[in-house]
């Protein structure tokens, strides 16, 4: 279960909760008892995107932009 605290206290106690995080603790940050936000560990950066790199893996048909069919477009139309 995720450790809950109040702004004033997540303020005060900002560098403590971000140690508890780090070692991969959940903090609920709320206000007048409501959650507004959470901390979570950060984790690893993704790696880093290629573009291009799905060239030639992705296959879009010939129809891609033919008109629907009328049973699909009346359904959308419902």
């Amino acid at each position: 279960m995720p450790k809950t605290v109040n702004i004033h206290e997540a303020k005060t106690h900002l560098s403590r909760l971000l140690e508890r995080v780090s070692e991969g603790e959940e903090v609920v940050i709320s206000k007048a008892g409501r959650p507004v936000a959470r901390l979570v560990p950060a984790g690893e950066r993704p790696e880093r995107r290629e573009p291009g790199s799905a060239s030639g893996r992705v296959v879009v048909g010939e129809d891609f932009d033919a008109p629907l069919p009328e049973e699909v477009l009346e359904t959308f139309e419902r």
